[in-house]
């Protein structure tokens, strides 16, 4: 058997494998496979180009490395109280060390629970966030959700823009991982929490502590770190203060995720649950609205001092002068002040009127705006009146009852035209009260409700009832305005500054804008320029018409007293002080001279520049109302001049002083411990500008302003005070200046356009009540402190009505200070050629007449001057003889 095969036959097929569908199917899928992982290829290289391109055009991270963000500026008030800040953003700054460990995982539990295992980007989220905003972008229910980690929100806040698209949320994720490489954990969430916007003009975690419960961020509990944790996605939705039971539901889901994350149990969070929200509104109520005058006041000078920016972004710390309860006590002075005296001038007439038929007058009503201050008051249209009253309609829709009293005051209104009087229709300004009615149910808690997707249902929250109860006041915004000053006199700090009725109204400050005439207070620095040029209180000046040649005006100037016509005879320094008599003060300023009073009022800081003109000497040069005060306070400190100032001190963000205002060395005033001896002795504030004695003769003269002269209203406080009224010509300005040992106060009442207040509107019975009220809150709690008397001065006991020593006729005697040697009975003067006083008076009591008035001689006749004889100045023409009224009234 041959081994060769036979030719002829063929080799068996190999075996085919059968695939379903045609061949050209699987050749075109092997095709399209290998396209994709082509394409894939192609689109991972493309989106590494993409992200390589991205990564050149992304901002830098370094400069998150010094990060410095813009700091709230604070102002504290002397007692530490915060009273006021000034930011562009409000922040403070809280280093991670200091942040409690409760207030991290709430933050962390509600925005990101894998942030301290991520690597700056959640996958998981993204691709929720991915599939959600499809779905938005398909049913137009939103925009575009990216699942964001603390890293990404870090770098979006800080870095990058917050617009809606895919290039920003590609940025984002490249920062986010650069950082990740470069910052620890911590350092991001110091980041993240001092960079979130929480709501009420907070950002971070610290401002937002402070804003929503004034507290530190260790004070805070449990429940408070969630309730800002609550904040963070999005602070209007569940806003403390509109939708508070939305943000406990929210809060109470941020503790439900930190038991699962396990930061806490379930006790601690369950003991969180039950508490309330309880939040106040910083910066908020009586006390630091009426801080405005002296905030604004300190705002321009902190501008000029250290610039815009450096305020508003700084973090300056501000220590401020300012006493809360004396500025809130300045404010309610003024404004009660104001109020009375614009009440005895009638009522001025309806804000505007309407139809109380119409069928939209609640609309009007409440579109009518009210005048700039009327503060708590509320608009009311009158709907009835009778014999009872009225009946007024309030905005909401309630009404109220207004007592006859109040329609019998608004018949003082009688225009040129129309009705005068109270009329139906009459849009008004009410003061009333309020009480809520639906207390309980406000204060209810709210019942969740779930929509079937499983989510909150949004319930709109009650709102409060708020009735009205009693009878409503007539009333109106004055037109009159004025200023209030309380500073201390012993280092210039200013505690309360009021420039007007309200900041509203007017944020013209009269404290330190207004230039107005002091008018007799001014005459303490005149009989003070007499005291130094050897006068006493004890002196005795004549007081009769005269008339004096006055330069400034190249005309005569005939001065007369308040009572015009009226005059005393022989009268004590004493007591032409205590009842303000013109003619006195003007002698008193031609026989020493206007430079002297001049010289005094400028050493003492009232003028920078004051003409030695006859007319000054009763206060016809215009002045600042803090510079009087400054002046005044001289006389009370022992004759020093200070510096009035807002400020205390101010520090930078890092703890510098900037400025301090009181620079006195003190080296027992930085002891670990008290020792048990007497506190240090520090040196007096100020240059010394007016002998001590001198000044405690004027303070002792001026408490006889108070006891029983024009400032005697005053007296109610019950305290040892001094001062001096004020009223200048026509009644345009009312001026009160007092102090108490410790409180210098200066009020000033007057219109803007500078008219007149009205026939009688004086000093003492205008601005001395203001002081009054005023004083009676400052001194409260204060014991009656007496002046304090330098060395050197000698009381004597002396007839009140001559300033001689005690005789039998003596009906009054007082104690009077004198410098030792001009006491009655003694000569300050051996050489009685160097008495040129025209009162005859060389500064002991009495003395020997010498030129001028001779005190016998003229003591019982009074010149009426008509005028003098021309080209003779200075020589009065006679006139018929009158009798002096000796009768001083009540003041002995």
């Amino acid at each position: 058997m041959s081994n060769h095969m036979n030719p002829h036959m063929q080799e068996p097929e190999p075996k085919r494998r059968f695939l379903p569908g045609p061949p050209w199917v699987w050749v075109w899928a092997r095709r399209l496979v290998i396209l994709g992982f082509v394409l894939a290829a192609l689109g991972f290289v493309a989106l590494w180009l993409y992200f390589a391109a991205l990564g050149r055009q992304v901002p830098s991270i370094a400069k998150l490395k010094q990060y410095e963000p813009p700091i709230t500026s604070r102002v504290h008030a002397g007692d530490g109280t915060l009273i006021a800040e000034f930011a562009d953003q409000h922040r403070v700054f809280v280093p991670y060390e200091s942040i409690p460990n409760h207030v991290v995982y709430a933050f962390v539990s509600a925005e990101d629970k894998s942030f301290f295992t991520h690597g700056g980007l959640d996958y998981k989220g993204i691709v929720r966030g991915g599939l959600n905003s499809a779905k938005n972008k398909i049913t137009r229910s939103g925009g575009l959700e990216g699942g964001s980690t603390i890293t990404q929100q870090v770098a979006k806040n800080m870095l990058l823009t917050r617009d809606q698209n895919l290039t920003r949320k590609a940025k984002e994720a490249i920062i986010a991982q650069r950082m990740e490489k470069e910052f620890s954990k911590e350092e991001i969430l110091e980041l993240y929490l001092n960079e979130i916007y929480l709501g009420y003009r907070s950002y971070g975690v610290g401002s937002a502590a402070l804003n929503y419960f004034d507290k530190s961020l260790p004070e805070l509990d449990l429940s408070e770190a969630a309730i800002l944790a609550s904040l963070a996605k999005a602070p209007s939705s569940v806003n403390p203060y509109s939708r508070p039971k939305r943000l406990l539901q929210r809060r109470n889901y941020v503790l439900r995720r930190m038991v699962e994350d396990g930061y806490i149990t379930r006790e601690e969070a369950d003991e969180a649950v039950a508490k309330p929200l309880t939040t106040t509104r910083r910066l908020k109520g009586p006390e630091y609205a009426a801080a405005t005058y002296f905030v604004q006041e300190l705002r321009r000078d902190l501008i000029k001092s250290y610039g815009e920016d450096t305020l508003q972004q700084g973090g300056l710390s501000i220590r401020s002068t300012i006493d809360t309860k004396l500025q809130l006590a300045a404010q309610d002075a003024l404004q009660n002040g104001l109020i009375a005296y614009d009440r005895r001038h009638g009522w001025r007439g309806p804000v505007t009127t309407l139809d109380p038929k119409a069928e939209d007058v609640l609309e009007q009503l409440d579109d009518v705006k009210l005048p700039g201050g009327y503060g708590t008051w509320e608009a009311a249209l009158v709907t009835k009146l009778g014999s009872r009253g009225a009946e007024l309609l309030l905005t909401d829709g309630a009404t109220i009852p207004l007592p006859t009293e109040e329609v019998e005051w608004a018949a003082t209104y009688k225009p040129a035209e129309g009705k005068g009087g109270l009329n139906v229709g009459d849009v008004v300004i009410a003061e009333l009260k309020r009480k809520v009615l639906n207390a309980e149910e406000t204060a209810a808690p709210a019942e969740l409700e779930l929509d079937p997707d499983g989510d909150e249902i949004d319930q709109p929250e009650p709102e409060p009832m708020m009735i009205p109860v009693g009878n409503a006041i007539l009333r109106q915004v004055p037109e009159a305005d004025g200023a209030l000053v309380a500073l201390d006199p012993h280092t210039g700090r200013i505690l309360a500054m009021q420039g007007g009725y309200s900041f509203f109204k007017s944020s013209y400050n009269r404290v330190t804008q207004s230039k107005r005439q002091p008018g007799s207070s001014f005459k303490a620095f005149v009989y003070a320029a007499a005291l130094e040029k050897g006068y006493t209180p004890a002196s005795r000046m004549l007081d009769a018409p005269f008339v004096a040649f006055d330069v400034s005006t190249d005309d005569y100037w005939r001065p007369s007293n308040y009572t015009e016509g009226r005059t005393y005879g022989m009268v004590t320094l004493r007591i032409a002080l205590e009842k303000s008599l013109n003619l006195v003060t003007a002698r008193v300023a031609q026989d020493i001279g206007m430079d002297a009073v001049s010289d005094l009022a400028e050493r003492m800081g009232v003028y920078e520049d004051l003409p030695p003109y006859p007319a000054m000497s009763l206060g016809a040069g215009d002045a600042y109302l803090i510079d009087m005060a400054r002046g005044y306070a001289g006389f009370v400190n022992g004759g020093r001049k200070i510096n009035p100032t807002l400020l205390d001190r101010v520090q930078d963000r890092h703890g510098r002083t900037l400025f301090q205002h009181d620079e006195r060395p003190c080296e027992d005033c930085h002891a670990e411990a008290w020792n048990g001896g007497e506190p240090p002795q520090l040196e007096e504030v100020g240059e010394q500008v007016l002998d001590p004695i001198v000044a405690y003769q004027v303070t002792h003269m001026l408490e006889g302003v108070v006891e029983r002269g024009t400032g005697r209203r005053a007296r109610r406080v019950g305290k040892p005070l001094a001062g001096k009224t004020g009223t200048t010509d026509e009644y345009r300005d009312a001026v009160f200046m007092g102090y108490s040992p410790d409180l210098v106060v200066g009020v000033r009442v007057g219109f803007d356009d500078n008219r007149s207040l009205g026939e009688g509107e004086a000093g003492g019975s205008v601005a001395a009540p203001i002081f009054t009220e005023f004083m009676e809150k400052a001194l409260a709690d204060d014991p009656a402190i007496p002046f304090r008397i330098p060395p050197g001065v000698r009381l004597v006991k002396i007839d009140a009505r001559t300033g001689e020593l005690p005789g039998p006729d003596t009906a009054v005697i007082i104690d009077e200070a004198f410098r030792p040697g001009t006491e009655p009975g003694m000569s300050a003067f051996r050489d009685t050629s160097d008495c040129l006083s025209i009162s005859g008076n060389c500064g002991a009591g009495t003395g020997a007449a010498s030129g001028g008035f001779d005190p016998e001689r003229d003591a019982g006749i009074v010149q009426e001057d008509q005028g003098l004889f021309p080209g003779e100045p200075g020589q009065p023409r006679p006139v018929p003889e009158a009798p002096v009224d000796d009768n001083l009234g009540d003041i002995y």
